[in-house]
């Protein structure tokens, strides 16, 4: 039986070749695209699930009642839940700053990028990691230890076994290598290292220098690490969480105020895919990008089924004769829709391995794509991959076959063997044309949001920021001492100016605080960088009121503070000059600043949100990176650069940026994919409208060729028979012109609506997105009008 239904249905896809390619190609390109997004969730769900406690293992995030929930939290959780709490089994401190993009091994005396976590000993029980070499018991112990991955190992040694050798940290100090990692490649993990060192560490930097900033035991840095725990066999989660509420209460909720920060936890398993935290502690994939992209392979999918059915439906007739006969020779009606089921499943299978070739093709396109590198996907598959792709293929058979088989499995044979003049299926504006008016309003909704997007994109790379952003260059400090660079680039004559930053303005990162006027007054939440004296004028900016740091007494620099104007509204001064000489006090604690100036507004933000209340205070001890203003050529700039560097530290390696390329690629990264994203989604969209378009038109054309050769011969000219044939497909085309253009507009207003700084629906947008579908889908149908009104009539009725 079935070996009767494969023959026929391949005997089929041969007969009606055209029709064949239009179904397979189609659903092919569709297919690939889904097979992308399909791979690369299920490459997701493979991170982290190879560890035995996956479901015991739990991350502490931190819920600041201002700001988005973040991934890191204070470490000093930790001690408090271990000691003071039950129900945990282990918990590990994981903290930021080991490495600093690259370490120096004695041996080579070369710079090799080694980045990597301060960790418990616990880290390597909890993550159940393996020690191709050390003790795993040990290896975490004692300060100025590390532990490195087998990859890392082998960049840094020519020695195999390098345990007891050392490493130099740029000036984080000189570290012991007690244990080298086992590769396992089909393990992955969401965090991402290649050197993890003892947090002993931490504490004997602290014990060793009393300035050092030690925040491990800090309640108010949620930032700099982050707190993971094994819960006991048979406790559940809320048990835990109820004990998170009781500790934010005691440290967050005092002094009748509202509680500051909360803590919730999150399972190991719902890291990656998971929410979009604050502060990662490493590249995961949001499960709204997930849905993102998987309604985007869908809508696509479904415009191939769309295709397949409508020409199922509209070939239906040429297939009515067979269906009597079957009948009548005794098949019954769930054999017939079985065989079309079958016909329709071979079809996608064989779509399967072209798309899966699609795939192959564009992989070297891909694995350029900035997203695809964060997430660290190869395109490497598992034989466990391939039961998917099979069973969705499968599954688009019956999604796209179902309803033609139904379709044409209720045929009678009495009536289409004796007249299929008299078979109708469906009225004039029936369910096949309701397909492609549908087909074709989902193009053009796409087609105008990757126009949008890309309008959207080119306003954010040309937008005004109100501050210089050219000529400039940063240099990232990775402990590298901030006054003796400083200092020996300002003796380069094209050096104009050098300011220390904590964060790099217009980068959507800033530190934030509560600001207020007395003690008792209400709090106001303030962005604010930590600067030096050369900041304003490395950023072409004048103050509107007051003074700029003292140069001469850095000191006493670090109690006064500048703000901007939109923050003298906030705290309620009357006017610029108002603030200056006036006292405001900072946070909890109530630190006392006296406002020196005002600075004006400018995006220290990014371009997706309004302009903030913001400040600027002295801290050399909070700088990250140099801000390089510069005259002369790049090459010469980098010159110089490299050659203060090496005088101030030779032994790490540079890390700079230009300014005007860090912000291009900030937006680059999201909107930038974004753009190819959604132009390749309408490219695919059109182009299967298109195929569904002139499936349709080749059908339509082939059924009237004998009415076409009677109007010919009647005197009707060959323009004037291209109109007729194609009329139909006209008002289809307007008709979705007129569906989808206030569905675009729509859809595109709800995520343009939440952009400060947005592009205009503009006319010009409309008509582009218009001029292209319209140009399109008339070529499309057109092409096969014009082939039927130039054929020979004689050809046509010769047979008759």
């Amino acid at each position: 039986m079935w070996k009767n239904y494969l023959k026929v249905a391949f005997r089929n896809l041969i007969r009606h070749r055209i029709f064949s390619f239009i179904n397979i190609f189609g659903l092919a390109i569709s297919m690939s695209l889904s097979l992308i997004v399909i791979m690369l969730v299920l490459d997701q769900y493979k991170f982290d699930r190879h560890i035995s406690n996956k479901d015991r293992i739990f991350r502490v995030n931190t819920l600041p009642d201002k700001w988005k929930a973040t991934a890191s939290t204070t470490m000093a959780i930790r001690n408090v839940l271990l000691e003071d709490y039950t129900g945990i089994e282990k918990a590990v401190r994981i903290k930021r700053g080991f490495g600093n993009r690259s370490m120096v091994d004695f041996e080579k005396d070369i710079n090799i990028p080694v980045t990597g976590f301060y960790t418990d000993p616990e880290f390597l029980e909890i993550f159940e990691l393996e020690l191709e070499s050390g003790n795993p018991a040990t290896a975490l112990i004692d300060p100025y230890s590390v532990v490195l991955t087998k990859e890392a190992a082998e960049k840094l040694f020519t020695n195999p076994n390098p345990i007891g050798e050392f490493i130099k940290v740029g000036e984080q100090g000189d570290y012991k290598v007690t244990g080298i990692l086992k590769d396992l490649p089909d393990r992955k993990s969401h965090i991402i290292y290649d050197g993890l060192a003892s947090i002993s560490t931490i504490y004997s930097k602290a014990a060793a220098d009393t300035t050092y900033n030690n925040s491990l035991d800090s309640w108010e840095n949620i930032y700099d690490g982050y707190v993971y725990i094994l819960v006991e066999e048979g406790i559940s989660s809320q048990h835990i969480q109820n004990s998170l509420n009781e500790i934010a209460f005691a440290q967050y909720g005092k002094n009748n105020e509202p509680q500051t920060n909360s803590f919730a936890l999150q399972g190991l398993t719902e890291i990656t895919p998971g929410p979009d935290l604050n502060n990662p502690i490493g590249p995961i994939l949001p499960k709204i990008v997930v849905i993102f992209l998987s309604g985007l392979a869908l809508i696509v999918m479904l415009t191939s089924c769309f295709n397949f059915t409508n020409l199922s439906i509209a070939r239906s007739l040429t297939r009515a004769k067979e269906i009597g006969i079957r009948k009548v020779t005794g098949a019954k009606r769930l054999q017939i829709f079985t065989q079309f089921l079958t016909e329709a499943i071979v079809i996608a299978l064989l779509a399967l391995f072209f798309s899966w070739m699609i795939v192959m093709v564009v992989k070297p396109l891909l694995l350029n794509l900035k997203l695809i590198q964060v997430l660290r996907w190869d395109f490497s598959t598992s034989m466990e991959v391939y039961p998917y792709l099979i069973g969705f293929a499968v599954m688009v058979g019956v999604l796209a076959g179902f309803f033609p088989a139904v379709i044409l499995s209720s045929f009678q044979p009495s009536k289409v063997l004796k007249n299929l003049v008299g078979v109708k299926l469906f009225s004039a504006i029936g369910l096949r044309k309701s397909l492609l008016v549908l087909q074709l309003s989902i193009s053009l909704i796409f087609i105008l949001s990757a126009i949008l997007v890309y309008n959207q994109t080119t306003l954010f790379l040309n937008k005004d920021l109100g501050f210089e952003v050219n000529d400039k260059i940063l240099v990232r400090l990775n402990n590298t001492s901030y006054k003796q660079l400083k200092s020996e680039l300002l003796q380069y004559s094209h050096v104009e100016s050098v300011s220390g930053i904590s964060h790099i303005p217009g980068a959507g990162i800033t530190y934030g605080e509560d600001f207020r006027l007395t003690s008792e007054s209400e709090k106001h939440n303030i962005d604010y960088f930590q600067v030096d004296e050369d900041y304003l004028d490395n950023m072409g900016l004048e103050l509107l009121a007051g003074n700029n740091f003292n140069s001469q007494s850095p000191e006493s620099n670090k109690s006064k503070i500048i703000i901007n104007q939109l923050a003298v509204e906030k705290l309620g001064f009357e006017s610029a000059s108002a603030a200056v000489g006036k006292i405001i006090f900072k946070g909890e604690d109530l630190i006392v600043y006296e406002v020196i100036g005002v600075a004006p507004n400018y995006n220290h933000r990014n371009l997706l949100m309004d302009d903030a209340p913001m400040a600027l205070m002295y801290d050399p001890e909070g700088f990250s990176q140099l801000q390089v203003k510069y005259t002369g050529s790049s090459d010469q700039i980098i010159a110089t650069l490299q050659a203060a560097w090496n005088k101030v530290n030779p032994d790490l390696k540079i890390d700079y940026e230009f300014f005007d390329v860090e912000m291009r690629e900030m937006y680059q990264v999201f909107f930038g994919l974004l753009t190819k994203v959604v132009g390749v989604v309408a490219f695919l969209a059109i182009m299967i409208s298109c195929l569904g378009l002139l499936g349709m038109a080749t059908y339509t054309a082939e059924t009237k060729i004998k009415e076409v050769a009677i109007r010919k011969i009647l005197g009707a000219t060959a323009s004037g028979i291209t109109l007729h044939l194609s009329m139909g497909f006209i008002k289809i085309i307007l008709i979705a012109i007129a569906v989808g253009l206030p569905a675009a507009w729509f859809l595109n207003n709800l995520w343009l609506q939440n952009l400060a700084n947005r592009v205009n629906m503009s006319f010009g947008a409309i008509s582009l997105a218009l001029a292209l579908v319209l140009i399109l889908t008339m070529l499309t149908v057109g092409s096969q009008a014009v082939r039927a009104a130039l054929t020979n009539p004689a050809d046509n009725l010769k047979n008759d």
